[in-house]
Protein backbone atom coordinates (compact mmCIF):
# COMPACT_ATOMS: atom_id res chain seq x y z
CA UNK A 1 0.00 0.00 0.00
CA UNK A 2 2.61 2.55 1.13
CA UNK A 3 6.35 2.19 0.96
CA UNK A 4 9.09 4.06 2.75
CA UNK A 5 12.23 5.17 0.95
CA UNK A 6 15.03 5.60 3.48
CA UNK A 7 17.10 7.47 0.89
CA UNK A 8 14.36 10.09 0.53
CA UNK A 9 15.32 13.30 2.32
CA UNK A 10 11.81 13.77 3.69
CA UNK A 11 10.95 12.55 7.18
CA UNK A 12 9.14 9.22 7.35
CA UNK A 13 5.90 10.76 8.63
CA UNK A 14 5.80 13.01 5.54
CA UNK A 15 6.28 10.01 3.26
CA UNK A 16 3.45 8.19 5.05
CA UNK A 17 1.21 11.28 4.90
CA UNK A 18 1.95 11.85 1.22
CA UNK A 19 1.42 8.16 0.44
CA UNK A 20 -2.00 8.10 2.07
CA UNK A 21 -2.91 11.45 0.52
CA UNK A 22 -2.12 10.02 -2.91
CA UNK A 23 -4.24 6.92 -2.21
CA UNK A 24 -7.14 9.15 -1.18
CA UNK A 25 -6.84 11.54 -4.12
CA UNK A 26 -6.67 8.71 -6.66
CA UNK A 27 -9.69 6.97 -5.12
CA UNK A 28 -7.85 3.87 -3.95
CA UNK A 29 -9.16 4.84 -0.51
CA UNK A 30 -12.67 6.15 -1.29
CA UNK A 31 -14.63 8.59 0.83
CA UNK A 32 -16.02 6.95 3.95
CA UNK A 33 -13.62 4.04 3.91
CA UNK A 34 -11.91 3.11 7.15
CA UNK A 35 -8.22 3.89 7.35
CA UNK A 36 -5.95 1.10 8.58
CA UNK A 37 -5.22 1.43 12.28
CA UNK A 38 -2.06 3.19 13.40
CA UNK A 39 -0.79 -0.09 14.81
CA UNK A 40 -1.46 -2.00 11.58
CA UNK A 41 0.43 0.54 9.48
CA UNK A 42 3.28 0.78 11.98
CA UNK A 43 3.63 -3.01 12.06
CA UNK A 44 3.48 -3.41 8.27
CA UNK A 45 6.11 -0.70 7.72
CA UNK A 46 8.15 -1.65 10.82
CA UNK A 47 8.20 1.92 12.12
CA UNK A 48 7.17 3.63 15.34
CA UNK A 49 3.39 4.08 15.81
CA UNK A 50 4.01 7.71 16.84
CA UNK A 51 5.28 8.35 13.32
CA UNK A 52 2.04 7.04 11.83
CA UNK A 53 -0.01 9.00 14.37
CA UNK A 54 1.74 12.20 13.29
CA UNK A 55 0.98 11.48 9.63
CA UNK A 56 -2.68 10.82 10.52
CA UNK A 57 -2.87 14.08 12.53
CA UNK A 58 -1.58 16.02 9.54
CA UNK A 59 -4.01 14.29 7.17
CA UNK A 60 -6.82 15.20 9.55
CA UNK A 61 -5.64 18.81 9.77
CA UNK A 62 -5.59 18.94 5.95
CA UNK A 63 -9.14 17.58 5.83
CA UNK A 64 -8.39 14.25 4.16
CA UNK A 65 -9.39 12.04 7.08
CA UNK A 66 -11.68 12.34 10.10
CA UNK A 67 -11.14 10.53 13.39
CA UNK A 68 -14.02 9.09 15.39
CA UNK A 69 -13.08 8.24 18.97
CA UNK A 70 -13.41 4.53 19.57
CA UNK A 71 -14.05 3.77 15.89
CA UNK A 72 -10.90 4.86 14.08
CA UNK A 73 -10.12 7.17 11.19
CA UNK A 74 -12.11 7.43 7.98
CA UNK A 75 -11.54 9.09 4.61
CA UNK A 76 -13.37 12.42 4.65
CA UNK A 77 -15.19 14.24 1.89
CA UNK A 78 -12.46 15.97 -0.08
CA UNK A 79 -14.03 19.21 -1.34
CA UNK A 80 -12.30 21.63 1.03
CA UNK A 81 -9.14 19.51 1.34
CA UNK A 82 -8.65 19.52 -2.42
CA UNK A 83 -9.10 23.28 -2.57
CA UNK A 84 -6.52 23.87 0.16
CA UNK A 85 -4.07 21.42 -1.40
CA UNK A 86 -4.56 22.96 -4.86
CA UNK A 87 -3.76 26.42 -3.47
CA UNK A 88 -0.64 25.05 -1.76
CA UNK A 89 0.58 23.28 -4.90
CA UNK A 90 -0.07 26.28 -7.14
CA UNK A 91 1.97 28.40 -4.73
CA UNK A 92 4.85 25.94 -4.93
CA UNK A 93 4.55 25.89 -8.72
CA UNK A 94 4.73 29.69 -8.82
CA UNK A 95 7.93 29.66 -6.77
CA UNK A 96 9.49 27.08 -9.08
CA UNK A 97 8.74 28.98 -12.28
CA UNK A 98 11.33 31.76 -11.81
CA UNK A 99 14.00 29.22 -10.96
CA UNK A 100 13.13 27.11 -14.01
CA UNK A 101 13.34 30.23 -16.12
CA UNK A 102 16.75 31.13 -14.64
CA UNK A 103 18.18 27.72 -15.48
CA UNK A 104 17.01 28.01 -19.08
CA UNK A 105 13.71 26.14 -19.17
CA UNK A 106 11.75 27.52 -22.09
CA UNK A 107 8.08 28.46 -21.90
CA UNK A 108 7.27 25.99 -24.68
CA UNK A 109 8.84 23.12 -22.69
CA UNK A 110 6.76 23.97 -19.61
CA UNK A 111 3.57 24.34 -21.63
CA UNK A 112 4.25 20.96 -23.29
CA UNK A 113 4.70 19.32 -19.88
CA UNK A 114 1.39 20.74 -18.69
CA UNK A 115 -0.41 19.70 -21.88
CA UNK A 116 1.03 16.17 -21.64
CA UNK A 117 -0.25 15.84 -18.07
CA UNK A 118 -3.75 17.03 -18.99
CA UNK A 119 -3.92 14.83 -22.10
CA UNK A 120 -3.40 11.70 -19.99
Amino acid sequence: MISINYRDGRPIYEQVRDGFRQLIITGVLPMGSKMPSVREVAASLAINPNTIQRAYRELEAEGYIASMPGKGSFVAERGEADSVRRTELLGRFRTLLPELRQVGAEKETLVNLIEEEYDV
